[in-house]
């Protein structure tokens, strides 16, 4: 039985696109190994394949990549494997070495254009480490995966290496939901935003907005590096009734929640190349749940609404706009409910997954 061993940077429990592809291969008869790292507060990772989660002494910064990346060699060197599957740029490098030694296969599956996201944007000596590594190694590899048309077509532009799409799309949901406690409060409408809690996903924004829906909750889903800061601007706002953040849920409860909202939003600001970009899991959750989103100004995120009718483009980032914008969406949900449906029906994880099963079965 070939042996597939995939890394990734964060604790494991909540990644839905790497949970899929681990289940994906597992299907397909593939012994998996899942590593990552964990934190005091983490879950159980409850899977039916094999993980591995380092405990780490440093937990942030320059010094958690170099322990993580070191450790990641060592363990990947001396484990037994066919095929090592690298999740983003900051697990690629001892994946690429281990390889080598190793004489195994390597898929690189690239979940945003890394080098353009808005951390390292405004930060140039930490983006020129990670673009060299990725000059040095992306020309060299065979089997590359990225979740947006545009981002491989710019990989496959600058380092002529052809580059697979598996968009992040959820699974279908197959029947309602229960939440594990309901969020709903009578005559409040909900406002939902699920995943990282970091710099230019729009939620100072949205934040802003709320003492303009005096009739809407806004659900914030996720952890991240702004989400203190995100805390002490609802307490400064006096919004702590208005603003509830659930923390991070795992993906199966995760359902049950936004299928109470109203509305989805992915506000992401158009900072680097990667959010110019970007697919968000969470706009396909929202399809799934049948909700009609908000979403910001970006080319393909305008495209996927405007070609479905499944919600508004925010064409003006103002307090006043978009707090009129979500009341149109509210007052006039079920018109979306036709758009939805369909683009529910297409953007499910059981249509994606056979472009992963035709790659992983033509890897070189």
């Amino acid at each position: 039985m070939n042996r597939i061993v995939i890394s990734v940077t964060n604790d494991l429990v909540t990644d839905q696109r790497v949970i899929k592809t681990c289940e994906c291969f597992n299907e397909l008869g593939f012994e998996i190994l899942l590593i990552g790292r964990k934190w005091k507060s983490s879950p159980e990772a409850n899977f039916p394949f094999k993980t591995y989660r380092f405990r780490l002494f440093f937990n942030h910064g320059f010094l958690f990549y170099a322990e993580y990346n070191l450790r990641l060699f060592f363990k990947l060197l001396f484990l037994k494997k066919q095929i090592l599957y690298a999740n983003d740029l900051d697990t690629l490098l001892p994946n690429y070495l281990v390889s080598k030694i190793s004489t195994c296969k390597l898929i690189y599956d690239s979940h945003e254009y890394f080098t353009e996201v808005p951390e390292l944007i405004s930060r140039p000596r930490v983006k020129w480490f990670w673009s060299q590594i990725e000059e040095k190694i992306f020309p060299k590899l065979k089997n590359v995966i990225t979740v947006s048309p545009k981002i491989a077509e710019i990989y496959t532009s600058k380092y002529q290496v052809p580059v697979t799409v598996v968009r992040n799309v959820p699974k279908k949901y197959r029947s309602k939901t229960d939440p594990s406690f309901n969020l709903r409060k009578k005559d409040h409408h909900i406002i939902v935003y699920q995943g990282a809690l970091n710099m230019g996903r729009g939620l100072e924004l949205m934040i802003k907005t709320m003492p303009l829906l005096k009739d809407c909750l806004l659900i914030i889903v996720g952890q991240g590096d702004i989400g203190a800061a995100l805390k002490d601007q609802v307490k400064h706002l006096h919004l702590q009734e208005q603003v509830i953040f659930l923390g991070r849920i795992v993906p199966d409860e995760l359902i049950g929640i936004t299928r109470q909202a109203d509305v989805g939003i992915s506000l992401e600001e158009n900072l680097g190349l990667s959010y110019r970009y970007c697919l968000p899991n969470k706009v396909f959750d929202y399809i799934q749940a049948e909700i009609p989103v908000l979403v910001s100004d970006l080319p393909l995120l305008k495209k996927l609404v405007k070609d479905f009718e499944i919600g508004k483009t925010l064409t003006s980032r103002n307090p006043e706009f978009m707090a009129q914008q979500i009341k149109e969406l509210i007052k006039n949900k079920t018109f979306y409910k036709t758009g939805l449906k369909k683009a529910s029906e297409i953007y499910t994880w059981d249509k994606e997954k056979k472009v992963l099963i035709d790659f992983i079965t033509n890897i070189e």
